[in-house]
């Protein structure tokens, strides 16, 4: 008698094609990930504070406006 439990080749390839795929989608991004050109640790930290800085800056701006118009508002009421 034949034992039933063994799998046929195309039963082990449909079984291991997720496996390979996913590795082959690790590897795809490895290689990916290898191409970036990072950039340094000054220029994050230089880039960060300008747009702290500048973020800053509008919101100063922003309440400036908000109240110089509130103010007319209760000025003409």
């Amino acid at each position: 008698m034949a034992d039933s439990t063994k799998k046929t080749s195309t039963e082990k390839t449909k079984d291991e094609a997720p496996k390979a795929a996913k590795k082959s989608w690790w590897k795809g991004i490895k290689s990916e990930f290898k191409k970036i050109s990072w950039p340094s640790r000054g220029t994050v930290v230089k880039e960060t504070s300008a747009v702290i800085v500048i973020s800053v800056i509008l919101g100063l701006i922003i309440s400036l406006i908000d109240t110089v118009l509130q103010f007319g508002l209760n000025f003409i009421m």
